[in-house]
C-alpha cells in the first residue's frame, strides 16, 4: 500500500513524471491489476478523519490496494484539484469526503465524464451523480441526540444549537434530525443557532458570544465533538453541571469529556469503519461489482455509564 499526503505542487510534480514515464499512469498501461484509488479528505486537523484516514489505510493495507490520500485542508478549491489530478491519473476509483457537498459537484462530475467511479466517505455530494455514499446515520443521530438532550435536562430549558460547515450535508442531516427530535419537547427553546464550523476553536468563540446574549441557557447541541469541546471551555464550571451539553462523532477527546461528565453524551460514529467501508466499496467498484447507492454505518449514543466499552 502506498499513502502519501502531497502538497499541490508536489502532486502536479509527479503528474509530470508518470506522464512521462507511463502514459496516464493507469494500471492498464503497465499490464498490472492493482488498484490504484486516490482518497481527498476534508481536513486532517480533525481527529474524526484522522480515524477515517486510519480505517482506509488498514483496508487498503490489508486488500493490497494502491492508496494515495490527500487532505483538502478544508478548501474546496484545493479539494476540486485533488480530484481533478486524480482524475488525470485515471485511478481506478476516486473516494471524496467533500469539505462542501455543494462545491464538489464539478469536479465530480468530471470524474464520471471521464468513467471513473466515484464514492462519497461522510458527507454527500450535490450537483453530480456518485456511485455511492457511504456514510453514518446522520439524521437517527440529531434524533438521538435531542432525546439525550431532553432527558438530562428534564424536559425543560433554553438550548443553542452549534452548527457545521454550511453546505455540507453532515451539518444538515444532524440539524434536521435534532429538529425533528427537539420538536417533541415542547417546553424546550432553541433560542439561537449559529455555525461554527466544526472547529474546536470556532466552538470557544461562537459559544463565548451566545453566552452573553443568553446567559440562562441550560442545554447545548453542537453537531461535532470539537464543536462541543469549545462549548465546554466557554461555559467553565457550569459545563456538566448547570448547562448540559451533547456532541456528535465519538472522537476520543469526546469520550474522555463525557467520562469527566462536563459533556452529558455524544453520538458515537465509527469513522474507522467507514473509512474502511469507503475503500471497501471503491475496490468492488473497481472490479465492476455492483454496490448499493447509500451504505450507512449505525451510530450510537455514549454516556457516561457506558462511556468505558468505547473508549
Amino acid at each position: 500500500m502506498r499513502t502519501t499526503r502531497l502538497p499541490l505542487a508536489a502532486v502536479a510534480a509527479v503528474l509530470a513524471l508518470t506522464a512521462t514515464a507511463c502514459g496516464d499512469g493507469s494500471a492498464a498501461d503497465d499490464g498490472s491489476d492493482t488498484i490504484e484509488i486516490g482518497m481527498s479528505i476534508s481536513t486532517l486537523n480533525n481527529p474524526f478523519f484522522v480515524e477515517l484516514q486510519k480505517g482506509a489505510e488498514a483496508q487498503a493495507e490489508d486488500s493490497e490496494i494502491d492508496l494515495t490520500i490527500t487532505d483538502a485542508q478544508n478548501d474546496s478549491a484545493t479539494q476540486a484539484n485533488q480530484i481533478q489530478n486524480f482524475t488525470s491519473q485515471n485511478m481506478s476509483t476516486i473516494i471524496i469526503n467533500p469539505v462542501d457537498s455543494d462545491a464538489a459537484g464539478p469536479s465530480v462530475k468530471a470524474a464520471g465524464n471521464a468513467d471513473i467511479p466515484v464514492v462519497a466517505a461522510d458527507r454527500a455530494v450535490n450537483g453530480a451523480e456518485v456511485n455511492t455514499t457511504v456514510a453514518s446515520d446522520n439524521v437517527q443521530g440529531g434524533e438521538l441526540a435531542a432525546e439525550k438532550l431532553a432527558e438530562e435536562m428534564g424536559e425543560t430549558g433554553k438550548v443553542v444549537v452549534l452548527r457545521g460547515i454550511s453546505g455540507t450535508s453532515a451539518s444538515r442531516e444532524r440539524g434536521e434530525g435534532f429538529e425533528k427530535g427537539i420538536a417533541r419537547f415542547p417546553d424546550i427553546e432553541v433560542v439561537a443557532q449559529q455555525p461554527a464550523d466544526f472547529d474546536r476553536a470556532k466552538g470557544l468563540d461562537v459559544m463565548t458570544n451566545l453566552l452573553q446574549a443568553n446567559p440562562d441557557v441550560t442545554g447545548v447541541f453542537a453537531e461535532n465533538d470539537e464543536m462541543a469541546l469549545g462549548a465546554v471551555k466557554a461555559l467553565g464550571e457550569r459545563a456538566g453541571s448547570t448547562v448540559t451539553v451533547v456532541g456528535f462523532d465519538g472522537t476520543a477527546d469526546g469520550l474522555k469529556a463525557v467520562q469527566a461528565g462536563t459533556m452529558a453524551a455524544s453520538v458515537a460514529q465509527q469513522p474507522d469503519e467507514l473509512g474502511r467501508m469507503a475503500v471497501r466499496n471503491a475496490a468492488r467498484l473497481a472490479r465492476d461489482e455492483d454496490v448499493d447507492e447509500e451504505i450507512k454505518v449505525p451510530v450510537k449514543i455514549v454516556t457516561k455509564e457506558n462511556v468505558e466499552s468505547f473508549l
